[in-house]
Order: C-alpha cells, then sequence, then structure tokens
C-alpha cells in the first residue's frame, strides 16, 4: 500500500484497492471501524474517479495451522472439517448456527495456542470439549463417530464419563 505524497490529504491511498465498479486505483477512507469481534477493520471507501463507494475488510493473515494425522500425515487445519462435524452432531437439537460458529471460533483459537502444530487428536478433543458445553447429546453423537463407537458399551462407557464431569440440567417442557 503506497500514501500519496505528504501535500495530499492523508486518507488517499494508492494501489490499495481497486474499485469494483470502475476499476480506478485511488480512493479515499470515509469510514473505519473494528469488526467481527475485533478481528478484523471494516473500511468504507469511495472512489477518487467515479466517487461511488465500497466497503473492504481487513483481516490479519493468520499463521496455518498444521494437522498431524494418525498416520503420520500432515495437512492445514481447515475449519470446514470441524463444522461439518459438528453440523452432523446437532442434526435436530436446539442449537443456533451462530453457536455452532463460536465453538468453532473456539476451537479454532485453542488449537492456535497449542502451537503451529497439532495432532487430528488434540483437534478432536477441543471439539468435544466444546460440544460438551454446549449440548451433551451433540456430543453422545460427535463422540461415537470420533471415538468409532463399535457396541452399545462404547456408548454406556462413555455416558457414564459425560455424567461424572456434567451433572445433568434439569428438563423444562
Amino acid at each position: 500500500m503506497w500514501r500519496l505524497a505528504s501535500a495530499d490529504p492523508p486518507d488517499i491511498v494508492v494501489g490499495a484497492m481497486r474499485c469494483p465498479w470502475c476499476g480506478h486505483g485511488e480512493d479515499r477512507v470515509v469510514d473505519s471501524r473494528p469488526a467481527e469481534r475485533d478481528a478484523a477493520i471494516r473500511r468504507r471507501r469511495q472512489c477518487l474517479s467515479c466517487g461511488r463507494r465500497f466497503t473492504t475488510f481487513e483481516r490479519i493473515d493468520e499463521v496455518g495451522v498444521m494437522v498431524v494425522k494418525r498416520d503420520g500425515s500432515r495437512e492445514p487445519y481447515a475449519r470446514d472439517k470441524v463444522l461439518a462435524g459438528v453440523r452432523k452432531a446437532i442434526v435436530n437439537r436446539p442449537v443456533t448456527g451462530e453457536q455452532v460458529d463460536v465453538l468453532a471460533d473456539r476451537v479454532e483459537e485453542r488449537l492456535r495456542r497449542k502451537g503451529p502444530q497439532v495432532s487430528s487428536h488434540q483437534v478432536g478433543v477441543e471439539v468435544l470439549s466444546q460440544l460438551q458445553k454446549l449440548d451433551q447429546v451433540a456430543y453422545m453423537r460427535f463422540a461415537s463417530v470420533y471415538k468409532d463407537f463399535q457396541e452399545i458399551t462404547d456408548f454406556e462407557r462413555e455416558l457414564g464419563a459425560l455424567q461424572k464431569r456434567v451433572p445433568a440440567k434439569p428438563r423444562s417442557r
């Protein structure tokens, strides 16, 4: 991003963004404010050529987390995989899309703190930890796939462990 010479207003930027309507490379930042829970900056810009306004978002280009799989292979952390698994677990449960997004944010944040490289086991444990707080039925569904339950005793064992960790919530009707 290049700033114009100091004689020009400080909010004019050259080469920062092309206008989506005319393609001109000079614009003026009209408004700037935090967005996405302070994870981004929302900027309203006005093209200096056609005068039309448009919005841009500035985000930190985060260092990617690598996941080490059981077979030793590595792949970039994929939030979409976590979301897909959680969405399958919450089918017909009283869990909103916003709650799922918050869960995925928390999982990703905790994994980033652990370092640039985490095991697939750590990913699963983080998802289970967050699901346990959100919805116990969804937790059991996810656990049954993640832990590869083969028999009813696997469910019983996991349910017993879950009940020891979290007291049952009273049912409302």
